[in-house]
């Protein structure tokens, strides 16, 4: 599967499959991320996996793992993303934090729709964007929030054991985890990641704002 015009239609009909879930972010801290669709680049950049060395044009997923130094959420795996600043849209706080954390500049053109919003155990209802960043090649990271960068390919979010849902004792909704390489990331990423593959890849109309993430990942 290349990343071209016919995966960009694909995703945008997927983001159009359902009316977007929007949470009432007055009870809480607005935030977006950034789900960005690149080129997969230098080998498939996995944990636990080493990397070829040629440069592939499949499709991937840019994510981060944050900074052992942050106060909160520290060396989780996410998407590039943060606190709206007053006045900011979704798309205006996605697209400002994506060049801070990672360094990749784009615009409004690159955006192709939202996910359903997503309330957080720690206070913040989060709106995912997802954008289109073509090959991306140059990437620097802000080692002050960012500990490394990643490109995961596509085909990882396919896989037949995924997602995983664990039974949580304080709630009836189960936790969701996503298999990558070797480990797993969880929600609330893990909650975006598995809607774009259902709604974008797969063609499928689903929701994802009642799982649960696991009681580490609620600070």
């Amino acid at each position: 599967m290349p990343v071209d015009e016919n995966l960009r239609r694909r995703i945008c009909s997927g983001l159009g499959r359902q009316e977007r879930l929007v949470m009432d972010s007055q009870a809480f801290r607005p935030a977006a991320v950034a789900l960005v669709v690149l080129e997969e680049g230098p080998g498939a950049d996995l944990p636990g996996i080493d990397s070829p060395p040629t440069w592939s044009s499949g499709p991937a997923i840019l994510l981060t793992r944050r900074s052992e130094k942050l106060r909160a959420h520290a060396g989780q795996w996410a998407l590039p993303g943060g606190r709206m600043d007053p006045g900011e849209s979704p798309e205006g706080a996605a697209l400002r934090e994506l060049r801070e954390e990672v360094g990749l500049e784009l615009g409004m053109a690159q955006v192709l729709g939202k996910l359903d919003d997503f309330t957080t155990r720690s206070g913040f209802v989060i709106t995912p964007v997802v954008m289109w960043a073509g090959m991306a090649k140059d990437l620097v990271i802000n080692e002050a929030e960012v500990a490394s960068v990643h490109r995961i390919p596509l085909s990882e979010f396919m896989r037949s054991d995924s997602p995983l849902l664990d039974a949580i004792e304080d709630s009836p909704n189960p936790v969701l985890r996503m298999p990558v390489g070797d480990t797993w990331i969880a929600a609330p990423t893990a909650a975006f990641l598995y809607q774009f593959r259902e709604l974008c890849i797969a063609g499928h109309a689903i929701r994802v704002a009642h799982y649960e993430q696991p009681v580490f990942a609620r600070k």
